[in-house]
């Protein structure tokens, strides 16, 4: 997505590289101001609320500015980086020489700044592109450099005795401080007065980073200004951004995979009715079946664990009971009965939960489904699932048991209908043949949507998995 702004500057803008995403946090430049790049390099990298995308750029020339630095969030359609093409190639490869001023120190000021390293990002660049003033007066000068040296201190390279914070001009004519709704939530959470924030962003917009600063700058100052002398006695001021002990307690912004994952469950466990059902079985003969596929050739450099039974087991028991893999459409009433399963498998990543599926898993043989497996767990594992990967599920496995969990009750994937939970496999005593013998035990914990899964049909499902795991033999009489 590009816009031209002249005629040789293109601004290139956050993409949707989901379906319906409406924000993406940029995780990595690969370029700089100044460097060449080509049609179909790849900038950076961002995550969304689904997975890590690297963005390509789409034409050639010479990146001009970024807009954002690493770690912002930025709304799709917004420009992130602008592009010199045709003529304008060399002349955005020279520093730019930005027209100025009213006074003499102003025109001190607009020298540009060469960039200095910092922990994240490229360090604080002067805006390049002409934008619409405000409406009202211009911020005066010394407004101007309380916001770099603001924005200095946040990229951790500001002075280490900041002088006297200087007071920002309040908006001309009474308007109101200019940000977006989720950036006032977070100034009435922290207690921040949007009229006191220095903004840094486009056409004095106040992002999060300058709400954060504000706090940041407000915390140290912390020493009690004198009180009014016959001051009316109030109520105790809510100090709460004061009170916080950073030094035992640590804030993690709620973004990413983790804002995706919980609005789903949230979504998910109070609109659809969780019935939840639990069976231990036996899966002694699986675990042997396990350890001589290991052996079998054509399982050569293919993952084979009990996973892949357990996974072909759903299969053949969805086989069985089709009307368990499902979906709920309350717009129009209707339960959507699917002729496919993509077989979902909930994955934990370094960035959070995600849920890859498998496309048409029913229709795949077991070293196919091993292969698939194997290939869905080392994407996962290096943060390279694609969005695309984790649309269009319809039933969902959890392997709780990796952890040395007995089982747990699963929340629903949304859209989906059934997810089974996989409990740790060990050795119990257990009645066989009429002796009671070590056996390999497992417990399975089924949760469905009761909207359109009956009880007797998850305990069905259910009944069907214990039953293969139990005696794997199965998998040929039932498939």
């Amino acid at each position: 997505m590009t816009t031209m702004t002249d005629s040789s500057v293109r601004e290139f803008k956050m993409p949707d590289v989901g379906e319906g995403l409406t924000e993406a946090e940029i995780l990595k430049w690969y370029v700089q101001p100044g460097d060449t790049v080509t049609d179909g390099q790849v900038v950076c990298e961002v995550e969304t609320a689904k997975a890590a995308v690297e963005l390509p750029i789409p034409y050639d020339g010479v990146v001009r500015e970024l807009h954002f630095p690493e770690g912002t969030t930025v709304d799709v359609g917004t420009s992130i980086i602008a592009v010199a093409v045709g003529d304008g190639a060399a002349a955005a490869a020279e520093p730019v020489q930005e027209a100025v001023a009213d006074t003499p120190a102003a025109e001190e000021e607009a020298k540009p700044v060469a960039r200095q390293p910092v922990l994240v990002g490229y360090g604080v660049s002067t805006s390049s592109t002409r934008r619409r003033p405000r409406k009202g007066a211009q911020a005066p000068a010394a407004a101007q450099a309380a916001s770099a040296a603001v924005q200095a201190e946040i990229n951790g390279h500001g002075p280490a005795a900041p002088a006297a914070p200087v007071a920002p001009a309040a908006p001309a004519g009474g308007d109101r401080p200019l940000a977006k709704p989720p950036v006032r939530k977070l100034a009435k959470d922290l207690g921040v007065d949007l009229a006191t924030v220095v903004p840094s962003g486009p056409d004095g917009v106040i992002t999060r980073e300058d709400v954060h600063a504000a706090v940041a700058a407000a915390t140290p100052a912390a020493a009690p200004e004198p009180a009014p002398a016959a001051a009316v006695s109030a109520p105790s001021p809510a100090a709460a951004p004061a009170s916080r002990d950073t030094a035992r307690e640590t804030r993690v912004p709620v973004k990413g995979v983790r804002k995706a994952t919980a609005a789903a469950m949230v979504g998910s466990a109070f609109t659809a009715p969780h019935v939840t059902e639990f069976v231990t079985v036996d899966v002694t003969r699986t675990m042997k079946l396990v350890e001589e596929l290991k052996q079998d050739k054509e399982y050569t450099g293919l993952r084979v664990n009990p996973l892949l039974l357990i996974a072909k087991a759903l299969l053949v028991a969805i086989k069985r009971n089709p009307d368990v893999n499902a979906s709920w459409d309350e717009a129009a009433q209707e339960i959507v009965v699917k002729h496919y399963v993509n077989l979902g498998i909930a994955a934990a990543t370094p960035r959070g939960l995600i849920v890859p599926n498998i496309k048409d898993a029913h229709a795949q043989t077991l070293p196919q489904l091993a292969g698939s497996l194997g290939e869905l767990v080392t994407t996962a594992r290096e943060g390279k699932t694609s969005p695309s990967a984790m649309q269009g599920g319809t039933v969902t496995i959890t392997n709780v048991g990796v952890f040395g969990v007995d089982t747990g009750t699963p929340i629903l994937n949304p859209g989906e209908s059934a997810i089974l939970a996989v409990g740790a496999i060990k050795l119990q005593p257990w009645v066989h043949k009429g002796k009671v013998k070590p056996r390999q035990v497992t417990t399975l914990a089924l949760s469905f949507d009761h909207r359109l899964v009956d009880g007797e049909l998850g305990s069905k499902v259910l009944a069907d998995v214990a039953a293969v795991l139990e005696q794997p033999k199965r998998l040929i009489s039932w498939a």
